[in-house]
């Protein structure tokens, strides 16, 4: 897993079938990513609409939020309706895990991204990283710190 002061690998990956995003795009902004497993599952849910709750905060410390996952677009479209979630969900889905791996964070056992969060800061700089078991919503409260201490 890649950790503090690591340059965060640029990437390119699909919000939507037609839309693409890249890490590159958030420069001069502070980005939390969110990598989990997949989904539809109960802790995954949980997290996101977490995360969803609390952008109004993200936004105060100057910050993007971006969920990754191995799942398909048209999944992670199902599931931010049903979630009614205001935040890209990206797809690192071909070539399977990709950026998953850029990041140290790809489980090669079940093929899925691992629970794992990032805050880089504005020039693009990891300046906090944290891995979480599978069945664990690991919160906000890390990211609040790490985001404060950006200040």
């Amino acid at each position: 897993m890649l950790e503090k002061g690591t340059p965060a690998p640029d990437f390119e990956l699909h919000a939507t079938p037609d839309q693409t995003l890249k890490r590159s795009d958030f420069l001069g902004k502070n980005l939390i990513l969110v990598f989990y497993p997949a989904d539809w599952s109960p802790v995954c849910g949980d997290q996101v609409s977490l995360y969803n709750e609390m952008l109004s905060i993200f936004h105060k410390y100057n910050a993007d939020i971006l969920g990754i996952s191995v799942d398909s677009t048209w999944c992670h479209d199902a599931f931010m309706e049903n979630r009614k979630l205001h935040f890209p969900l990206l797809a690192d889905f071909n070539p399977k895990g990709e950026v998953s791996k850029a990041y140290g964070v790809y489980n090669e056992e079940n093929g899925t991204s691992k629970r794992a969060l990032f805050v880089i800061d504005p020039a693009g700089i990891i300046q906090w990283s944290y891995l979480s078991p599978d069945g664990i919503n690991p919160g906000a409260d890390g990211i609040i710190d790490a985001l404060e201490n950006l200040k």
